[in-house]
Order: structure tokens, then C-alpha cells, then sequence
């Protein structure tokens, strides 16, 4: 069974967890109509498909822990996912980094997580949680998708002059208008 906890100084070695590679499988291609977002996917071909992996964070609980809260995934006392979540300056909290152990994807761990991570800033009086998701990393988009958030943003020229440029970054909210159950 999986239990989500809150990691503190006690347990703060728990947000080390080491980044793990992801399928780069297409790319979601947000349009923002007439006040409404909305979205189509272009799905490589298999050729095309390659993996990715971000590099490992050195996150400083110390440092972090004025402004910023750690939920880990636990399965028998072993940190399998994590979501590191950043108070917000207006409405919204930030859901700065949100990642599961492979062996324990497509279990429903990341939305666990998320739900601790959204009840949280909701009870420090926020409408919820956004987060970021790049245009290339269709599963994650998709993803938030189904877990309740929808799109609200577009940054298309964070990555200019970076070795990733060409890539945009999707904005995805959650609140209690359009949480789901």
C-alpha cells in the first residue's frame, strides 16, 4: 500500500530521488481561441521517438523549507515518488517538481501526490496548484490533463539561446473549480 507523507527534517534525505528516463513520444500543441484553451497532439513517428532524462536536482531541505514542501510516496517505507510543491505569491501554489520511481508508474502514485500537494495549498486558502509541462513531454501533459488540471499558459521563448531551444512550456492549473474526484 502506498501512504503519502509529508518529508521533514527527520526523513529529509527522501528528496534525493534520482531522476529516471521518459519516452519522447510527440508534442502537444496548445491554441488559445476566443478566451479558451485547447490542444492537439503531434505523435512522432517511431523513428522519431526518443528518451529523455533531466538531471538530478540537489535539493537542500534546509534551504528549501521556508518556502517550500515535500510530499514523498511511500511503499513499505521506501520513497518511491515525490512532489515538491512552492508557496505561491498569488493564488496558486507551484508544483515545482513532480516525479515517481519507473517501477511504480501508471499506478496512480504521481496522482496521489498531487491530491496531498493540491489539499495542501488549499488549506492555506489557495485555489489549488499550476505547474509546468514541456511541449515535448506529451505523456506528462497529458497527464496533468487527466489528473485535473487544464491549460492556462503558453511560454514560448523560456528555452530561446538554450540547448533546448524550440521547446515551449505548457501552464497547467488546478483548482477547485476543476478538480476532479
Amino acid at each position: 500500500m502506498i501512504q503519502i507523507k509529508q518529508i521533514t527534517q527527520t526523513n529529509q534525505q527522501d528528496i534525493r530521488i534520482k531522476n529516471e528516463p521518459f519516452k519522447i513520444w510527440g508534442k502537444m500543441l496548445p491554441a488559445y481561441n476566443n478566451g479558451v484553451w485547447s490542444y492537439q497532439t503531434d505523435i512522432y513517428p517511431l523513428a522519431q521517438v526518443t528518451e529523455m532524462c533531466f538531471p538530478d536536482e540537489n535539493y537542500d531541505y534546509q534551504q528549501m523549507s521556508n518556502d517550500t514542501v515535500f510530499f514523498g510516496a511511500y511503499h513499505q517505507a521506501v520513497c518511491i515518488g515525490l512532489a515538491v510543491v512552492q508557496k505561491g505569491i498569488f493564488k496558486y501554489d507551484y508544483l515545482f517538481d513532480l516525479k515517481v520511481n519507473q517501477a511504480y508508474r501508471q499506478q496512480g502514485v504521481a496522482q496521489l501526490l498531487i491530491q496531498q500537494a493540491y489539499e495542501w495549498a488549499v488549506a492555506r486558502g489557495n485555489l489549488g496548484l499550476y505547474t509546468i509541462g514541456q511541449d515535448n513531454n506529451l505523456s506528462a501533459c497529458l497527464f496533468y490533463l487527466k489528473a485535473g488540471f487544464r491549460i492556462g499558459g503558453l511560454d514560448t521563448d523560456v528555452y530561446r539561446g538554450t540547448a533546448q531551444a524550440g521547446k515551449a512550456d505548457i501552464l497547467f492549473y488546478l483548482d477547485k473549480k476543476k478538480q476532479k474526484k
